[in-house]
């Protein structure tokens, strides 16, 4: 396999990792059509385990399929296919070697109420990864509930088990619990939440577009103090990249709430332009016709291509 010399200088910043997990993380930043970029356009399917199937699938039906995802992630020539266990388990056989995989190692559902201490249970193992040709395991911690120590010990422990193998560790930072509901999208609070996923040793890191609201009175004078740009999108995607080894792990950021497709193109350029790594998308993905998202997901590669 090639490796750009964009790609090379990313994974020049993993210093301690082994040449196995380098090499699987090399084949995610080298497939797809932003290819050696040093850019991610990852689909994730792990919503029917988080809001069910009838609530995630229904709008397009073909997604109930396990098979929809990876046609779609291979089809539209993306870099990586992210999933729960059993969703991976039922088309792996099918479509091994086609597109790289990311082991979705925990989750929760939306029958329970998360209250302050949302949590996640550990629902596959490393083995499972191995198992299942995965290139790297995904994990979720909720920076700011009662249940987040916990996590993050659950989360040091999975992510040195990964790359004693060989595998990469991607992190999805989503504050809750002892937050406002603008909180968890608050720009001291999702910079401070990617810089955590940082230290535990994530080493791709998923959060959701943070707005312009300071939650935590502490933080909010050091961004005022210190007069850091916060009024586009741009300037709070700066700051969250910045906040993770200044731009040294990789951030990429989540498609959210339902949107229109232009909306979503819209989100890449400004993750482009403040120097994020890309895009992780998906009810914005499977709750399209198939053509749809396929025509959305070419512009949105577009984008990152552009550089």
């Amino acid at each position: 396999m090639r490796i750009t010399r964009k790609v090379q200088k990313i994974l020049s910043c993993y210093e301690t990792d082994n040449p196995g997990t380098k090499s699987n993380l090399a084949k995610i930043l080298m497939n797809g059509r932003v290819g050696g970029t040093g850019k991610l356009v990852i689909l994730a399917m792990d919503q029917g385990f988080e809001h069910g199937p009838d609530r995630s699938f229904s709008p397009y039906t073909p997604a109930y399929d396990p098979h929809y995802p990876y046609k779609l992630a291979i089809d539209a020539g993306l870099s990586a296919y992210a999933g729960p266990l059993g969703w991976l388990e039922a088309g792996a056989g099918k479509f091994f070697g086609q597109i790289p995989t990311i082991l979705k190692i925990n989750s929760s559902n939306s029958l329970i109420g998360g209250g302050i201490a949302p949590d996640q249970a550990i629902t596959a193992s490393i083995d499972d990864a191995l198992r299942l040709g995965c290139s790297a395991i995904g994990f979720t911690i909720y920076p700011g509930s009662d249940a987040s120590l916990d996590q993050f010990e659950e989360l040091r422990d999975i992510a040195a088990e990964a790359k004693a193998v060989g595998l990469g560790v991607v992190v999805w930072s989503y504050p809750r619990g002892n937050l406002s509901k603008n909180g968890e999208r608050a720009i001291d609070v999702i910079s401070y939440g990617a810089h955590m996923a940082a230290l535990l040793g994530a080493h791709i890191i998923k959060v959701k577009l943070p707005t312009d609201h300071l939650e935590h009175p502490e933080i909010k004078k050091s961004f005022e103090t210190n007069a850091i740009a916060i009024k586009t999108m741009e300037d709070r995607v700066r700051v969250v990249v910045r906040s993770c080894f200044n731009g040294k792990r990789m951030v990429i950021f989540s498609g959210m709430e339902m949107k229109d497709a232009n909306e979503i193109i819209k989100d890449a350029e400004v993750i482009s332009n403040g120097g994020g790594f890309g895009s992780i998308i998906g009810r914005n993905c499977f709750q399209r016709p198939y053509d749809e998202a396929l025509s959305m997901l070419k512009d949105v590669i577009a984008v990152y291509q552009k550089g």
